[in-house]
């Protein structure tokens, strides 16, 4: 992946859009609440507990009856709240590119049960925590990519690339994509494979 926008041909943007459109169409407008809830809980206290950790499982359709979750609830909230404030720091950190502020939260998150691997509930807590600048990764809209053409591999740091990804996307997308934030881009790839 260069910084240079990303080139999809104009049939591909009206995919997107359409994908969009389709999601909102499609998905109550209530959907989003747990998600919502947490992210005004961490707007105030500045990081995410236990309790809003298991409200973005339960948003994300997780399965918590693993052993990584066995292994948070065991853990003090004061230690998770340590290591979220300090992702929530990073990822709202706007002296960083979004690209940056997402590895420095991603790797924030890294001791925490549940987040050594995988991207799906550390970009729920992200985006969570910062939600005009990150956006949520599942193998859905990682399918939507390489469906478009891009290559997102899975080797370490792929969130970060991910947040990078979406921040070409938008750059070279035309006016009417161009305003979306990152979340809007993550539904639009979601919603394009379903």
């Amino acid at each position: 992946m260069t910084d240079q926008p990303l080139a999809l041909a104009h049939e591909q943007w009206q995919r997107l859009a359409a994908a969009r459109q389709a999601y909102t169409d499609t998905v109550s407008p209530h959907y989003d609440e747990a998600l919502q809830e947490v992210t005004q809980r961490a707007c105030t206290s500045g990081s995410i507990g236990k309790a809003d950790i298991g409200a973005l499982l339960m948003w994300k359709r997780l399965r918590a009856d693993t052993r990584w979750a066995a292994e948070l609830m065991a853990l003090a909230d004061t230690d998770v709240r340590r290591a979220t404030a300090a992702a929530t720091t990073a990822a709202r950190d706007t002296t960083l590119s979004r690209r940056a502020g997402a590895r420095a939260g991603r790797a924030a998150l890294t001791h925490l049960p549940g987040f050594r691997t995988g991207d799906a509930l550390a970009s729920a807590v992200l985006t969570a925590a910062a939600p005009n600048r990150m956006a949520i990764y599942d193998r859905r809209a990682h399918n939507a990519l390489h469906t478009l053409g891009i290559t997102l591999s899975h080797a370490p740091g792929r969130y970060s690339r991910y947040i990078g990804t979406i921040d070409q996307l938008l750059a070279a997308a035309p006016a009417s994509i161009r305003t979306w934030t990152p979340r809007d881009m993550d539904t639009a790839l979601y919603w394009m494979t379903a």
